[in-house]
């Protein structure tokens, strides 16, 4: 239950809101978010309070949070081969983290809404010409053109025509068979089967197979279990454009609470989670599961007051902490929030983005990201919470299951010189098919040895 004194759906716009977008055209806005208003909720509140549950076992340490996606959808990359990809390769992550962890995997997807963005600056320049920044496809366009960067309050609708389909899709992949565990060695995608990492994943997929043979002898049915049959399946993304957020935002008929129905969760950026912000005063007020990005810039104090604010009934699952903090930075930045958190009793879920701290320029010019640095900032995240004992919880990743180069390392190789063949991010760069799968079993055995130090203080 949220505490939701004082506030409506309209509140934040007392508070201070930074990186939202200004449009020239008051008017067009309101017919926007008028039209918005109307149209169905992308989600349901039961979807949204399932969640939750699922999350406050793992905030219990029964369970572990696997959250992916794109960095930021784009309306040009938008087709049914690239959600089954993103899709199936999450599938493969969680399988592999399951099978490892012996724990539940909630599967959470950057997808369905991650259109917006915030940026360094709002402004950038090129061949000595200044436009607006591009702050993602729901606002403006990546074409490097006045007419483009102009803020558009109409590419909401297309974003909500957008985030429907791709829901109505992974709905169907995740319960209509396709999740099925029978299915297993069909989820490799034809370029993950020429990396290393195929085979382990096919000895895996064998052992499954086994398992469900050896039910199956025993006179258990796998055809007739339903959590062998199908998975649960849920969408998030930053809610960064508050007027979208305010539209698609409902009063639950059963319970009278409100519920931001364009995700099931929705988290706070690294920039936006200031005392006196206007998304935290926003999501405060409604009753889905909330992530918040950690960073190098967040003191304990700072962090017990948003967490007092975000969740004063300190209802379990309610709320994820999404550290990032880059892998020379983790340990001495994390350890602080971490013991914080602990002795105040706040129930959370720790999860790790490896991703956004972890930003190098090439040569070339590209960003990209070097897996060792992603790898070791996992590692400083469980090295972190073993020893204080708290619960290392999740990872947070970009990544998608086309086969980019964008993010330079892992067996796969991608080099500096590489980063140009396919590098087609709108935002920042993403692990590939190849590289989520290689993190998955690296993960795997970090997760391996948290059930093997379970099991010896059980015993």
């Amino acid at each position: 239950m949220t505490d939701s004194s004082a506030w409506n759906p309209e509140s934040w716009k007392a508070a201070q809101a930074r990186h939202l977008p200004a449009y020239a055209d008051a008017e067009a806005l309101g017919r926007v978010e008028a039209t918005l208003a109307k149209f169905p909720p992308l989600v349901f509140a039961g979807e949204a309070r399932a969640l939750k549950a699922d999350l406050a076992n793992v905030a219990a340490g029964k369970g572990f949070l696997l959250q992916g996606g794109d960095c930021a959808e784009s309306f040009a990359e938008f087709h049914p081969d690239n959600i089954r990809d993103t899709f199936r390769v999450l599938l493969q992550m969680a399988v592999v983290l399951t099978f490892a962890g012996k724990q539940p995997v909630v599967k959470v997807g950057r997808m369905a809404g991650q259109f917006a963005k915030p940026r360094s600056a709002p402004t950038e320049t090129q061949a000595g010409v200044e436009l607006p920044s591009y702050l993602g496809d729901i606002i403006n366009g990546i074409e490097f053109d006045a007419e483009a960067r102009r803020n558009d309050p109409e590419r909401m609708l297309r974003a909500y025509s957008q985030a429907a389909a791709t829901l109505n899709l992974l709905r169907a992949f995740s319960t209509g068979g396709y999740a099925n565990l029978r299915q297993v060695h069909k989820w490799t995608l034809d370029h993950i089967a020429r990396s290393p990492w195929a085979e382990k994943f096919s000895a895996t997929a064998d052992r499954i197979g086994e398992a469900l043979d050896f039910m199956a002898a025993c006179g258990v049915d796998p055809g007739t279990v339903p959590q062998l049959q199908g998975t649960s399946f849920y969408t998030s993304h930053e809610a960064l454009l508050l007027p979208y957020e305010q539209a698609l935002t409902r009063r639950d008929s059963l319970t009278g609470e409100w519920y931001d129905c364009s995700a099931h969760m929705l988290w706070i950026g690294d920039r936006t989670r200031f005392a006196g912000s206007a998304h935290v005063e926003f999501l405060r007020g409604v009753g889905n599961p909330i992530g918040m990005k950690c960073g190098p810039s967040l003191a304990p104090d700072a962090l017990l007051a948003l967490l007092d604010a975000l969740n004063p009934a300190r209802e379990p699952g309610r709320i994820t902490l999404i550290s990032r903090f880059g892998d020379d930075k983790v340990e001495a930045g994390l350890a602080p929030l971490a013991r914080a958190v602990k002795r105040e009793g706040h129930p959370v879920v720790w999860s790790c983005d490896p991703m956004h701290g972890n930003i190098v320029k090439a040569d070339s010019g590209y960003k990209t990201r070097p897996f060792d640095r992603i790898l070791r900032e996992v590692k400083g995240f469980f090295a972190v919470h073993r020893a204080e004992g708290t619960h290392a919880g999740g990872i947070h990743v970009e990544m998608t299951g086309q086969d980019v180069t964008e993010c330079t390392g892992g067996l796969v190789d991608v080099t500096e010189a590489r980063l140009a063949d396919r590098y087609h991010t709108h935002c920042d760069p993403r692990l590939n098919a190849a590289q989520s799968i290689e993190l998955a079993f690296l993960l795997a055995e970090m997760l391996n040895l948290e059930a093997a130090d379970r099991g010896r203080k059980a015993a």
